[in-house]
């Protein structure tokens, strides 16, 4: 069971990070009238710009920053070095760049970067980091790492993260997610993923450099029973409204928390993600590997797990059963 959950996280962020790589960056009403609502893979339009030209299916810089996460941890048996993860990062934006791609780092690892090249310590050179980087490419650490005790859980991931979002929110986001997909690999109901989640945003935004914004613990406390409370249409609205859909942190991580405890089909919720508008394929990614990990590979549909590995050329499975053998 925690092999299948660990691969069907996996799969579930590269399957919500290709159906939102059309979209991302884009407000709704130009989602609605260059594809209208998203249901499956379709390539970028004429207004993307971060990822013009690219194909139906195809991933972005989600999965493939978790891929290279997730090989570091393997490389060195869970422990990931911060001069090594800034040097892969960084050879990873330059192989970007030389395929004409925009889609490159983000602000908050971008110059966390440039400053440990400038020989600022590794505990300070992300003492900025907020936006969501940290916890769209943290799921490796959850399939690694059990969560069952919190503590140490937060302790791993803020070590990951911190090379880039040494701060409260950067670390409780990435801790977040991290600690749902840990959570239902090791067998948790979404409902009760959901609330390791919020423990360990709450561990997590006592960690690192404080930074102005609002708490992920208690935005999630307050926006799960909303949300709850309202149909479709409206919950979409206050999704994009009232939550936020942008790179920030306490924006981004909740609203994908949020689509995945409240998720009736988890499919459709990916595809819902994808045409709310702003950082959607790092929102659908987050959702995605949440659910993938609390119901396992049969909530994804076979041809669209075929078509992504194609079109990426991506072999999940072998990497994540590395990533279990350091969980047990």
């Amino acid at each position: 069971m925690i092999t299948e959950r660990a691969l069907a996280a996996f799969h579930g962020l590269a399957l919500g990070d290709a159906l939102g790589m059309p979209t991302q960056s884009m407000s709704r009403a130009e989602i609605l009238a260059d594809y209208g609502p998203i249901t499956g893979f379709v390539a970028a339009g004429p207004r993307q710009r971060i990822a013009a030209g690219m194909a139906a299916g195809s991933i972005t810089d989600d999965t493939e920053q978790a891929v290279l996460v997730a090989e570091l941890l393997v490389e060195s048996g869970g422990e990931v070095d911060p001069t090594v993860l800034a040097e892969r990062l960084l050879a990873w934006e330059a192989r970007m760049r030389d395929r004409g791609s925009l889609d490159l780092l983000g602000p908050s690892t971008k110059l966390a970067l440039v400053r440990l090249g400038e020989g600022v310590p590794v505990e300070e050179a992300g003492r900025t980091g907020s936006t969501n980087g940290a916890a769209m490419r943290v799921t490796p650490v959850g399939i690694a790492v059990d969560a069952s005790d919190l503590t140490s859980f937060v302790d791993a991931v803020a070590h990951v993260s911190a090379p880039t979002h040494n701060t409260g929110l950067g670390i409780a986001a990435a801790a977040a997610v991290g600690a749902a997909v840990s959570a239902g690999v090791g067998g948790a109901s979404l409902s009760d993923a959901v609330e390791v989640a919020i423990a360990a945003a709450d561990e997590g935004g006592r960690r690192g450099h404080w930074v102005a914004g609002g708490s992920i613990a208690a935005r999630l406390r307050w926006a799960l029973p909303h949300l709850a409370g309202l149909d479709p249409d409206a919950r979409d609205t206050a999704l994009i409204e009232v939550v936020g859909t942008s790179v920030a942190s306490q924006e981004s991580v909740v609203a994908a928390l949020a689509l995945a405890a409240l998720a009736e089909d988890p499919w459709a919720t990916l595809c819902r993600a994808a045409s709310l508008g702003g950082d959607t394929d790092t929102v659908a990614a987050m959702a995605g590997a949440v659910l993938g990990a609390t119901h396992g590979g049969e909530i994804w549909p076979a041809a669209a797990v075929a078509t992504v590995e194609r079109v990426n050329e991506l072999d999940l499975a072998p990497l994540v059963g590395k990533l279990v053998d350091l969980r047990t």
